[in-house]
């Protein structure tokens, strides 16, 4: 399973990432190079450095790795999306 969601920075992004796989909700974490998000927020349009975050975890791990991240993340509503491949290696 994937987990996919953004930080405002690297810093955050990493911190978040050690505490997932310290307490064995993933077994890595991908942190990228920084961009620019364009979006819709309280009916204006914002803009926005950030982090895109891969977590890789099992499929009994998930949920307890979306509530953590739901739980700690800097965003009021931040951005979730779970990903279920169906191959690869």
């Amino acid at each position: 399973m994937l987990l996919l969601t953004t930080f405002p920075d690297r810093e955050r992004a990493e911190t978040a990432a050690r505490a997932w796989v310290e307490a064995g909700l993933a077994a890595c974490v991908h942190i990228a190079a920084s961009g620019r998000s364009v979006y819709r927020w309280q009916g204006a349009i914002e803009t926005a450095d950030e982090v895109a975050v891969t977590a890789k975890t099992t499929t009994d791990r998930i949920d307890a790795l979306h509530e953590a991240l739901r739980v700690t993340h800097p965003y009021e509503l931040p951005e979730v999306l779970l990903v279920s491949p169906e191959g690869g290696s």
